[in-house]
């Protein structure tokens, strides 16, 4: 271990360290699990600007926390993890993203969830005639696409189960949702500056202040 006392404001020396880091984790602010985080303004800039991938582990986390519970329904770092989940655009997705997140898995022995999510259709959609076979014509197209999209991944890492989830609703409730019982939630964040500065997306902050497990926030282009 090595400690060091550099100068400056925690977020611009955070991002210094960053950049000669694989990895950079920082402690937030916990509400308990079934709450989330609290994310203060330090970690915001930091998840924000920072080109590595950054882990949020809420205060008092516990290793056994990312363990399924023992037979006395105790989590218990003896017992498999948790499954992993990917929150994944299948529009753009990306090789850093997924790389993480099947990694991941594998280093845990867990199973990989990659949630995808696609809009609610308008309600005049439901009006049309066949309205229902249209939609569930839909949901199966949408499920296919995300198998393509992961077809690559599951030969690259052939011992990591994926539970393949595509979703219909709103993508940050839908990732809410499907990581309540996560060992680490895996998120994306794109590399880009425009007249406002950098930016974390709705999906991303919505997963960093309302799911109670870890959260690995991944930069890519």
């Amino acid at each position: 271990m090595v400690t060091e006392h550099p100068t400056g404001t925690a977020a611009d020396v955070l991002c210094e360290a960053a950049g000669f880091a694989e990895l950079l984790v920082l402690g937030s602010r916990g509400l308990g699990r079934l709450t989330g985080f609290m994310v203060g303004s330090v970690s915001l800039g930091v998840v924000a600007r920072a080109e590595r991938p950054v882990v949020l582990v809420r205060a008092a986390e516990q290793a056994a926390d990312e363990h399924e519970p023992d037979p006395a329904g105790v989590p218990s770092a003896a017992t498999p993890f948790r499954p992993v989940v990917l929150g994944l655009d299948i529009d753009h997705p990306d090789d850093t993203l997924l790389d993480f997140a099947f990694d991941a898995a594998a280093r845990r022995k867990a199973p990989l969830r990659t949630v995808h999510a696609w809009p609610e259709p308008p309600p005049s959609f439901y009006g049309l005639s066949g309205g229902a076979e249209l939609h569930d014509r839909l949901e199966r197209e949408q499920a296919s696409l995300l198998s393509q999209v992961l077809h690559r991944w599951r030969q690259k890492f052939p011992d990591v189960e994926v539970i393949e989830a595509s979703r219909c609703g709103n993508a940050a409730q839908v990732l809410v949702n499907d990581a309540r019982d996560a060992s680490l939630v895996v998120v994306g964040r794109r590399i880009r500056s425009g007249a406002l500065g950098a930016h974390i997306g709705h999906v991303t902050h919505s997963a960093m202040h309302h799911i109670a497990a870890p959260v690995a926030v991944v930069a890519h282009t």
